[in-house]
């Protein structure tokens, strides 16, 4: 496959979700407009949560988290195509040993964001009618 149709069809997959998510690295909470347009997202790319964690601990994260703290509590610097750039080109890079280390270091990556994500787990289980696990 070509470098360029490889790319278009990461975007393709992955784009709208990633773009999604990203609020989950914002400063500020995402908003209840944000969290609505991520669990659309998720059930459009009918994933599960296992697959979900996988793509915010692996995928964005390693990314994001370098973004988290060079941003302000809105994009307003912020640029979808340098985003989507800059997730493509780790993706592309995510293989074998590499997904191995990102898996260990994903708990220093998600720190910050990981309590919205598993607001975003819980809502995404109760939109689809699933019993989020008891604490």
């Amino acid at each position: 496959m070509h470098h360029e149709q490889e790319i278009e069809d990461l975007v393709v997959k992955r784009g709208a979700l990633w773009l999604a998510l990203s609020p989950l690295w914002l400063e500020r909470d995402p908003r209840e407009s944000e969290y609505a347009r991520m669990i659309r997202e998720v059930d459009a790319s009918e994933l599960t949560l296992q697959q979900l964690e996988w793509i915010y601990r692996l995928e964005m994260s390693p990314v994001m988290a370098r973004y988290q703290l060079s941003m302000a509590g809105e994009w307003r610097a912020f640029d979808e195509t340098v985003l989507l750039t800059r997730l493509v080109r780790h993706n592309r890079k995510l293989a074998g040993w590499r997904k191995a280390t990102w898996s260990l270091f994903s708990g220093l990556t998600t720190m910050m964001s990981r309590p919205r994500f598993n607001e975003l787990a819980m809502r995404v289980m109760v939109a689809r009618g699933e019993h989020p696990p008891r604490r």
